[in-house]
């Protein structure tokens, strides 16, 4: 989506956002976008690696009953060789990453150094970030490579980390509410019928589809509490609906996606670049290195 508005528009999508908040594989795009690499760079990225992180064989389903899906370690590698030395005080753009914390039960969140207050996170490894806030539960074990915490990946509580966003705007960065515009990008959303099983079901009828009524749930109550607090002019939500089963977080169709993305992006880049690209960010300058 992205590659292709910037690709239309002649820009660079990160010069015109004053912060960028991303969640999981939206955290991994944000942390690229601020250290420079361009959309279709990214998209590169995912498209170049993931038969080798989602690397499945004829256990890996057995084996996901009873431990995680995949192994972290070629992630990790993807990782370390893509953002290399940098760390969180070398972005170009301000960003949070939220992540969540199971050694104390609490929400955790990476923040570049764009307060005073934020003195510790800006040393750590953009690569450690990644790996952090996309250690989704079963599919990968959590990440344990920074003081030993436990953290696992920031969807478990903000799928849609818009309000997350809007949060640190005004707390950290004082900036009038009404002065905020949001562009929010989902990773689409599956037209599913919801099996009537579920009205009375138990543990074995919810434990398939809870978990995906639960983060579509979290992401629709986001996106509707936002709008009531800017105003429906103020934020684009976009998140294509898609077929049930067509796309899932380990099962791509690499050119579906694209041309839906393609799609998408042909009919609302108007749109966006009335909302957003007449204006541009003030040059971010940490305040720590």
């Amino acid at each position: 989506m992205l590659a292709n508005l910037e690709d239309d528009l002649n820009i660079n999508i990160a010069d015109h956002f004053d912060l960028i908040v991303g969640t999981s594989t939206g955290g991994i795009i944000a942390i690229g976008l601020s250290i420079g690499y361009r959309p279709s760079e990214i998209l590169d990225f995912y498209v170049s690696n993931k038969r080798q992180i989602f690397n499945k064989n004829i256990f890996t389903d057995i084996k996901h009953l009873y431990k995680n899906k995949y192994s972290p370690d070629i992630l990790e590698q993807s990782l370390k060789k893509y953002f290399k030395e940098n760390r969180l005080a070398d972005c170009k753009n301000r960003i949070v990453i939220p992540a969540y914390n199971m050694s104390d039960d609490e929400v955790y969140i990476f923040k570049t150094p764009h307060h005073e207050r934020l003195r510790r996170d800006y040393k750590v490894p953009l690569w450690k970030v990644a790996m952090a806030t996309s250690a989704a539960p079963t599919y990968f074990p959590s990440f344990n490579d920074i003081d030993n915490i436990r953290l696992i990946d920031g969807g478990v509580w903000a799928n849609n980390p818009t309000l997350v966003g809007i949060t640190e705007a005004i707390s950290m960065l004082n900036i009038n509410i009404s002065d905020i515009k949001v562009l929010s990008l989902g990773t689409t959303t599956n037209l599913k019928d919801r099996s009537a099983k579920l009205n009375r079901g138990g543990l074995w009828q919810w434990k398939y589809d809870g978990v995906n009524l639960l983060m579509h749930c979290q992401s629709i109550g986001t996106f509707n509490t936002v709008t009531h607090i800017l105003g429906k002019d103020n934020i684009l939500r976009i998140d294509p609906v898609v077929p049930d089963g067509l796309f899932k977080l380990d099962k791509l169709n690499t050119s579906e996606l694209i041309a839906k993305a393609s799609s998408s992006s042909r009919k609302l880049m108007p749109k966006v670049k009335e909302k957003f690209f007449s204006h541009f960010a003030e040059k971010y300058v940490p305040l720590y290195k």
